[in-house]
C-alpha cells in the first residue's frame, strides 16, 4: 500500500478549454458512451495483454477511501482456468434460475433473454476478476483498514468499463452470486472477496443486443442552481 505519509506536490495542469470546447468534448464523450451496450456474443480473436493492462491502469486511478485503493484485478486468458469459471458459474446460475431467484426477479429478466447457459465465459479473449479488498496489507504485512472500499470499487469498475469501451471492446459485467469459487479458482488472498467479473473483447460480427432505451436525462438528474436576479 502507498505510505500513508506522501508528500505533496503541484497539480499539474488541467487543459484550460473555454466553455464551448467543454460543451462539445462533454456532448462527445456522452455521444460514445451511449454506445456501449452489454454484449453476450464474443468473437475470440485475441486481444492483446497490452491492451487489457493500459486499461486496468485507467482503472487504477480512480479515487478510493483514504487512498487505500481497495480493488486487484486478475485478468484471464487461458482456456483452461476460463472453463473452470465457467462451470463453477453455472452451478450458482441454474440454482438462481431454478429456485433462488424470486419470480419478480425473472419477470425483469426475462425480456433480455438471458438464461444460465454462459458460454461468453469461454468464447471472450479475456475475463477480468474484480476483488474488494476488506482489509489491506502494509509494507510490514500488518492488516490496515479500508474505508468505502464498495463504493472505491464500484468506481474503479466505471472507469474500467469506460476504458475498455474506448478501446474497441465489449463488456458484460457478470455477478453470479455467490462468488467465492473465483476466489479460489484464481487463489486470492483471504483479505479479498470477489466483487465482479467483466467479460470482454470483440463482439462477434452477427451480434444482436436488445433495444433497450437509457432514461432521458430529466429522469436522471435534478439541478440546483443559483436563480439569477431580473
Amino acid at each position: 500500500m502507498t505510505d500513508p505519509a506522501f508528500p505533496f506536490i503541484a497539480l499539474n495542469p488541467y487543459p484550460d478549454y473555454d466553455a464551448a470546447a467543454m460543451v462539445e468534448r462533454s456532448r462527445e464523450f456522452a455521444a460514445w458512451l451511449d454506445k456501449r451496450r452489454t454484449v453476450r456474443d464474443y468473437d475470440p480473436e485475441p486481444v492483446p495483454r497490452e491492451v487489457i493492462e493500459s486499461c486496468i491502469r485507467a482503472a487504477g486511478t480512480a479515487p478510493s477511501g483514504a487512498n487505500r485503493q481497495p480493488w486487484h484485478f486478475v485478468a484471464v486468458s487461458d482456456p483452461t482456468t476460463k472453463s473452470k469459471i465457467r462451470e463453477a458459474a453455472e452451478v450458482e446460475e441454474r440454482a438462481f434460475y431454478d429456485g433462488r431467484a424470486p419470480q419478480a426477479w425473472l419477470d425483469a429478466l426475462a425480456p433480455l433473454g438471458t438464461d444460465s447457459n454462459k458460454p461468453f465465459l469461454e468464447v471472450a479473449p479475456w475475463l477480468i476478476a474484480v476483488f474488494l479488498e476488506k482489509q489491506g496489507i502494509d509494507a510490514e504485512r500488518r492488516t490496515i483498514k479500508n474505508y468505502y472500499s464498495p463504493e472505491s470499487v464500484g468506481i474503479a469498475v466505471g472507469f474500467l468499463l469506460g476504458a475498455l469501451h474506448n478501446a474497441g471492446l465489449a463488456t458484460l459485467t457478470h455477478t453470479p452470486s455467490p462468488m467465492g469459487f473465483l476466489r479460489d479458482i484464481l487463489q486470492r488472498p483471504k483479505n479479498e472477496r470477489a466483487y465482479l467479473l467483466i467479460v470482454t473483447g470483440k463482439p462477434a460480427p452477427d451480434t444482436q443486443v436488445p433495444d433497450i432505451q437509457r432514461k432521458p436525462l430529466t429522469d436522471i438528474a435534478t439541478f440546483v442552481e443559483t436563480k439569477s436576479s431580473t
